[in-house]
């Protein structure tokens, strides 16, 4: 592409080597490894590395142009172009770069702490039912047109998300739903695509190892609303869907509201679209749902009242964007189990195990408050919490963890490059406070009674010390991990499946029918 064209609607501060703007560019990287003859390089400035350290390298492999924030030293034959935000330029030249694929899609950005991924596979079984092909992009992968990706963020930096959505139009795609992380509003991963529609499903205290405070994290979720989404939509109606049973969306309502129409949803509160009724078992969701004066009843698979909200969520979203309510309903009906959220593992004749990739407090507590009901003998929760991450949660997590269960098994998440007990020594500050008993890994397999908790570091020991001290009768939780195949020791990634771990200690303790 001419080096002029994608210049276009750049804020050049400056201009040193060849000013040659007819030249042709033929690959535009971030990474100085994906160089090759004729790229244009973007010196980004990261959190861990700054691209600037890596321009020489960028031109050692072929790159002709760098835009970069500071002038660096290098070839007299390079073309620098000096900008005020490398991130910024590089979210416009991509969508440049890639011909502005967004602009032909019908795109939804789901906004939220919780229930951001199974809202994408809700919203992606009504898109399909209603006849349109989906493309969606989240934590578990990135998938359209049966091809699927891993995921390295649950939203993908601005380059690689532009060569994505180019990727899907040129497949077919016609609607998309995203994931929108905090982190990719705030290092504007997302500023360049035309988003029809946002949801907001709720905020709780998560990631302030990087926001410092629910004040910013919460600002970080409405310049989604309130600069990104405003003027993106082709549906004039609404153009926000939000939880109004969450007080930090009332806010949103207050103070970006008027740019984008919302739409509201809630069950506790009043709210445009909400249940009128609804049954909550271990088999799934019955619900009527009113929108104004109309009435229609829905079934899902999904488990528990934070589902019902995240269903509704997804509703709300599909009549914002005018599919009839058939296809909603079979949508919702007939939804893909989501991997790695309240999904069972176990059989008949088996303790009812799930795995759950809550790993807030908030999420703990809806879902072990989901499955609290339908206890018949004890709730069993195993959890840890993750390394080199918000800090604050972790006692947090640890107070709702006892509070829901009968025995808590505190274990190791990702360590990354803390200390697996020092990780658990925070949790357990939430737990010393209401003066809850700590046991030995040897009472338990004793067969440990009354309410406590037990320390296991070791991820898989603590799965299959709670699976063999369950009876039939007991719920075992496994938090935190939900579809993550993966366990990261400090700077090693090594395989290890959380389902994978239970089942095979379910066969081996419990014959299942």
């Amino acid at each position: 592409m001419n080096l002029s064209v994608l210049l276009e609607g750049i804020d050049v501060l400056g201009i040193s080597g060849p000013a040659d703007k007819g030249m042709d560019v033929t690959s535009l990287c971030y990474n100085s490894r994906h160089c090759s003859q004729n790229s244009l390089f973007v010196a980004v400035t990261g959190l861990k590395a700054d691209g600037h350290d890596y321009i020489d390298d960028a031109v050692r492999r072929g790159a002709k142009v760098v835009v970069c924030e500071r002038d660096v030293p290098t070839s007299p034959e390079i073309t620098q172009i000096r900008v005020k935000n490398g991130r910024r330029a590089l979210g416009l030249l991509a969508r440049t770069f890639c011909g502005d694929p967004s602009s032909s899609l019908v795109a939804v950005g789901v906004v939220g702490t919780n229930g951001k991924t199974t809202i994408t596979y809700i919203l992606e079984s009504i898109f399909s039912v209603a006849g349109f092909c989906c493309g969606v992009l989240g934590t578990v992968n990135y998938r359209y047109s049966g091809l699927k990706m891993e995921a390295p963020n649950t939203t993908p930096e601005s380059l690689d998300l532009q060569r994505i959505l180019r990727d899907m139009a040129d497949n077919g795609v016609t609607h998309v739903v995203a994931e929108v992380s905090s982190h990719a509003i705030d290092l504007r991963r997302v500023d360049d695509c035309h988003f029809d529609l946002g949801i907001f499903t709720n905020l709780t205290q998560d990631h302030l190892d990087y926001h410092k405070t629910m004040e910013n994290y919460y600002q970080a979720k409405k310049r989604f609303f309130s600069e990104v989404l405003p003027g993106g939509g082709k549906f004039r109606r609404h153009s926000m869907v939000v939880n109004v049973d969450d007080p930090w969306g009332k806010r949103l309502v207050r103070e970006a509201g008027a740019a984008n129409r919302p739409l509201t949803f809630g069950i506790e509160e009043d709210a445009h679209i909400r249940p009128s009724s609804f049954d909550l078992s271990l088999n799934g969701i019955k619900a009527e749902i009113a929108v104004g004066p109309a009435r229609f009843e829905l079934v899902s698979p999904l488990i528990g009242k934070f589902n019902l909200s995240n269903v509704l969520a997804a509703v709300s979203a599909a009549i914002a964007l005018r599919i009839p309510v058939e296809a909603i309903c079979r949508g919702v009906a007939q939804m893909n189990a989501v991997p790695g959220r309240l999904e069972k593992v176990s059989g008949l004749n088996q303790p009812q195990v799930f795995v759950d990739y809550a790993h807030t407090d908030d999420a703990l507590r809806r879902v072990l408050e989901s499955l609290s009901p339908f206890k018949k003998g004890r709730i069993i929760t195993v959890f840890g919490c993750g390394g080199d991450r918000d800090r604050g949660k972790r006692p947090l997590m640890g107070k709702v963890a006892t509070n829901y269960s009968d025995l808590t098994i505190l274990t190791s998440d990702n360590p990354r490059s803390e200390d697996p007990l020092s990780i658990i020594g925070d949790i357990e500050v939430g737990i010393n406070r209401q003066s809850i008993p700590k046991g030995s890994p040897e009472e338990l397999s004793l067969g440990m009674t009354g309410r406590g908790y037990v320390v296991i570091p070791d991820r898989r020991e603590a799965i299959e010390a709670a699976i063999r001290s369950a009876r039939s009768s007991d719920i075992v939780l496994i938090a935190g991990k939900g579809h993550e195949d993966y366990q990261i020791i400090g700077a090693n990634r090594l395989h290890f499946d959380d389902r994978e771990i239970a089942k095979e200690i379910l066969e081996s303790s419990f014959q299942a029918d």
